[in-house]
């Protein structure tokens, strides 16, 4: 209400006018009085109430006629001047002088400035003191208008009206407010009709043609005149600084949605929702999003749905329920998965419920989340056996179970079924073999085979069983079972798939090794030979590199040496990525085939292109060996000179040391010789070749003139290689074999008696590595470590990469990285195989990771992925550290490639962390959308791997929370709880769900 009450400027004037006009200015007091009440006049409140003080004070004014009006001015200055007394000073006035004149215009006064001040209850009391009091036809309205006010601000809404209603019969400025607050207390007792006539009345004024409006829109909706509603708002609804349009909004918006125009109801919600001056209840949320979903506006819909379902009630259960469909029509399938699963877990609406249900099924086969399809089409069919969808359930369940990837659940499934269709048989068919392939990734070899028998049950698919069989033959061999694994091979063969059937060829390829392994050379040969005349037209040529160089082999130890060099050449000219092996083992033909110098050619080969090649020791003792059978003694004691300097930690040593010590014997330097031959008998006691030492020292120091210095060399090799060897091998061996039969503990008995009864014998540095190995693998490292530190003083170098490796190993997993890390260097710096440079560079790429030398890391990671697919899971876990290494160096774009190489290629619990780990780094950089996305394209393969599968959904759920998805996120939190199997993983997001609930 825009007016001001106060009329103290016409009181003023009255009592000016009274007072001026008296004659008495001669006197003291007067005079004193009039410049009091001038300085009144100009609003100097603090003086004026300190001059009527003065005046009150002089003796005998209480007798004077101006002591009622010197009495008033004073309390009334205080109370304009805000004084705390002023409102004492007037409440005293009024009750001291009852029958003045000046009382009434006191109780005007105080009444207006408690009116002012919204004491509404002091101003009535007043107020109330005029109401009998002839009063200025101005004053008869403003006093009816603000005792109806004051009444209607304390909620006496009836007093109220009785004071407007007198207020309303006069022609005043307070008409159209009297009007108005009329209504307002008409619509306060709920009597809306008198209300709308009041407000219509107020409305014909300027002054409250806008504010009427939304009152009387809400007297239609209270009173259901829907249609009077909407043809009183909705042409007015756009009027320039209309009151309350939002609210007119949300009326109109109630009405029409309670008439179906859902259209008309959509756009008013929408239109007080962007207005943000109010917020709308949950059930009009609930309306707002129904007539968006109806007007087919789904983005807007689910802006309210999602509000309303994230709490637990009949209204929740609707809104998640139509939230589901809504992001359908917005092909948003995760979020429907989700809605749809969140009204499957509420009971306020059985029908609701079940169609939930097989929604949520219905979309989780489409998103290719096959395990939550089957649990949900299980549930269905289960919660609903004569449920409408039924027969569609049990069909998509079947879909389902072929494409899950929790492939034991759905195997145990498929199991119970007693009457198994065709369909069913070709889905447990495939499943088997996808379950036996995951367990062949994580070298689970005996339930690889137990699972493809199952598959090899129901040989629905020919192709699928060939693989199978393949495969069993795969496993087996990987099992050191040779004979099971050429049985499973033959078997196909005998199948008689097509020719160029990728499990024939790599049946081929695999009995090719199995029959080499066996010694069964002539078959292998077959086998390679049919293996790479089928591939060396291929643009994919798998294993053809290393079929052909077995080829050669077979025909090298049949003795086919003509066919052998061929292909060993063939091998080199089709640049064979074991082109180093070819140029060796072509050296050794030639060398067979008495072409000695073809065979040094193709050792020079190897020595000059490939120098770090695994063969280059064998090459240089060949070559140095061809060169001392042509008596080019001063060459051959060159190359042995080579292979001794630059290998010193080469089994071939002790055989160098006696070759070189041979030429130099030849070349008649025999101090030469001697020094060999005693380096032999020094460094390497119990060698192979430690007599035939002792015997060309003996000879050497005879020529040479000191004979006498023999003994002692005699004497020494006596003592590390006593007498009684038939005995001691028999021992020795039968220590072993309980090793090898993992009988530990016996073994452990056993070695340390053979170490004690024969404490100088050649073999007791191998006995005791051996002895190492049992406590080992009975899990006494500390004993283990203390065995091979105490063989690692003895420099047997037949024994240190071995004894190296192992303490490597030990130092490892007992958190020792550092120390680990100079024994897996040179273990892989001595590598003799493939296998053991993997091994060794497998521990130096965890140890340097583990240490924080992430470049060192990522090398070994490289030189890992070079060697290929040495295990089943080298190259995920090369993959693995390098992505690790190179996020810790900040290098993000650069993990991120790999993390994206490893898992798509490799579906293991690797795979699975990379894809949590590339979701992870996404959300960092605030990339929620894409992260979610990620997730949703490539986690299917990883559900078995339950501990990373759960962690990619906590990120799902925290980038819901970025994106303000609450229901979105407090949904996928709930399912992790429901669903997960991994404890660490469950608790995470209950902590989380914590916070979304707390925030709500």
């Amino acid at each position: 209400m825009n007016k001001t009450f106060l009329f103290y400027g016409l009181s003023l004037l009255i009592f000016s006018q009274v007072y001026s006009q008296s004659s008495i200015h001669q006197t003291s007091l007067e005079a004193k009085f009039q410049d009091a009440l001038e300085l009144y006049q100009k609003d100097q409140f603090s003086s004026s109430r300190e001059a009527f003080e003065r005046l009150s004070m002089l003796p005998g004014i209480e007798d004077n006629s101006r002591s009622v009006a010197v009495a008033y001015y004073k309390a009334l200055s205080s109370l304009r001047g805000e004084f705390p007394e002023g409102t004492s000073l007037m409440d005293a006035f009024i009750l001291d002088h009852p029958n003045e004149s000046l009382r009434n215009e006191a109780a005007w006064f105080l009444g207006n400035h408690y009116f002012v001040n919204k004491n509404y209850k002091k101003a009535i009391n007043n107020y109330d003191l005029l109401r009998n009091v002839p009063l200025s036809t101005e004053r008869h309205p403003e006093l009816f208008f603000k005792m109806g006010y004051s009444y209607f601000q304390l909620k006496n809404y009836t007093q109220a009206k009785s004071y407007f209603e007198r207020a309303k019969t006069f022609r005043s400025p307070y008409l159209a407010s009297a009007y108005f607050y009329s209504g307002f207390s008409s619509f306060e007792q709920e009597d809306f009709e008198s209300a709308a006539k009041d407000f219509k009345e107020a409305e014909k004024s300027s002054e409250y043609n806008l504010k009427v409006p939304y009152m009387l829109a809400g007297i239609y909706y209270r009173q259901q005149k829907l249609d009077t509603l909407i043809d009183y708002a909705a042409p007015i609804i756009n009027k320039k600084n209309l009151e309350n349009s939002e609210q007119i909004h949300l009326l109109l918006a109630e009405a029409y949605y309670d008439k179906n125009n859902y259209s008309q109801a959509a756009l008013h919600y929408m239109a007080f929702y962007t207005a943000k001056k109010g917020k709308l209840s949950r059930d009009q949320q609930y309306k707002a999003g129904v007539s968006h979903y109806e007007n087919q506006q789904f983005a807007e819909a689910s802006q309210f749905f999602k509000e309303v379902a994230l709490v637990n009630d009949e209204l929740g259960h609707l809104a998640s329920y139509f939230l589901g469909y809504a992001y359908i029509q917005q092909k948003n399938l995760p979020f429907a998965a989700n809605s749809f699963n969140a009204a499957y877990k509420m009971d306020f609406r059985p029908e609701i419920k079940e169609e939930a249900l097989f929604n949520y099924a219905k979309v989780s086969l489409e998103l290719g989340k096959f395990q939550e399809a089957i649990t949900a089409l299980d549930n269905y069919l289960n919660e609903y056996p004569q449920g409408s969808q039924k027969v569609a359930a049990e069909n998509l369940l079947s879909d389902a179970l072929v494409n899950t990837n929790n492939y034991l659940r759905a195997i145990s499934h498929m199991e119970k079924m007693n009457n198994k269709s065709d369909r069913i048989k070709s889905a447990y068919q495939k499943v088997t073999f996808y379950q036996a392939m995951t367990y062949y990734r994580d070298n689970n070899l005996t339930g690889t085979l137990q699972l493809l028998d199952k598959s090899l049950q129901y040989p629905i698919d020919k192709s699928l069983q060939y693989q199978a069989q393949y495969w069993k033959g795969e496993a087996n061999a990987a099992n050191n079972r040779p004979a099971a694994a050429i049985q499973a091979y033959e078997k196909l063969i005998s199948m008689n798939p097509p020719s160029m059937d990728s499990s024939l060829i790599g049946t081929h390829f695999g009995l090719g090794y199995a029959y080499f392994n066996e010694g069964q050379y002539e078959k292998a040969e077959r086998q390679f030979k049919t293996y790479t005349d089928k591939l060396k037209s291929s643009s994919d040529k798998q294993h053809y590199d290393d079929a052909f160089i077995r080829l050669g082999d077979t025909y090298y130890v049949q003795k086919r040496f003509t066919d052998a060099a061929n292909v060993f050449r063939r091998a080199v000219a089709e640049s064979n990525q074991y082109s180093d092996y070819a140029y060796f083992r072509g050296g050794v033909v030639a060398n067979f085939q008495r072409n000695n110098s073809e065979a040094i050619r193709q050792f020079d080969q190897v020595i000059n292109n490939y120098p770090n090649s695994l063969y280059i020791e064998d090459v240089l003792y060949q070559k140095a060996q061809i060169h001392m059978e042509e008596l080019n003694y001063g060459q051959g004691r060159d190359v042995f000179s080579v292979l001794i300097n630059t290998k010193p930690n080469s089994p071939f040593i002790p055989f160098a040391l006696e070759g070189r010590a041979v030429a130099n014997y030849s070349l008649k330097d025999y101090n030469a010789a001697i020094e060999d031959y005693k380096m032999i008998l020094n460094k390497y006691p119990n060698a192979e070749n430690g007599e035939t030492a002792l015997v060309g020292l003996q000879e050497s120091l005879s020529l040479e003139g000191r004979s006498q210095e023999f003994s002692t060399y005699l004497s020494g090799y006596r003592k590390s290689n006593p007498s009684n060897n038939n005995l001691q091998n028999v021992e020795f061996e039968a220590a072993k074999s309980l090793v090898f039969n993992q009988s530990h503990k016996e073994a452990i008995t056993a070695l340390q008696n053979f170490i004690r009864n024969y404490p100088n014998s050649a073999q007791v540095p191998e006995a005791k590595y051996y002895l190492g190995d049992a406590y080992f693998r009975m899990g006494d490292k500390t004993k283990a470590l203390a065995i091979y530190y105490e063989i690692e003083k003895t420099n047997d170098n037949n024994l240190k990469s071995r004894v190296f490796h192992k303490i490597g190993q030990i130092e490892y997993e007992n958190g020792n990285f550092s120390k680990a890390i100079p024994y897996y260097q040179f273990t892989a710096d001595n590598a003799r195989s493939k296998a053991e440079e993997y091994e060794a560079t497998f521990g130096l790429m965890q140890s340097y990771f583990k240490t924080k030398a992430y470049n060192k890391a990522i090398s070994s990671a490289d030189k890992i992925l070079s060697l290929g697919s040495i295990t089943i899971d080298s190259e995920p876990n090369a993959l693995l550290i390098k992505a690790k290494s190179l996020e810790s160096t900040n290098a993000i774009d650069q993990a991120l490639a790999v993390y994206k190489q490893l898992m798509e290629n490799h579906k293991t619990e690797q795979g699975a962390e990379a894809l949590y780990k590339i979701a992870l780094l996404h959300h960092q950089k605030g990339e929620f959308a894409l992260s979610n996305q990620l997730i949703f394209d490539n986690s299917q393969p990883f559900t078995q791997y339950a501990y990373w599968y759960g962690k990619q959904f906590i990120v799902l759920a925290q980038n819901y929370i970025s994106l303000d998805e609450k229901f979105q996120a407090k949904a996928t939190l709930e399912s992790i709880i429901e669903n997960a199997s991994d404890d660490t993983v469950k608790q995470e997001a209950e902590t989380l769900l914590k916070t979304i609930n707390i925030a709500n």
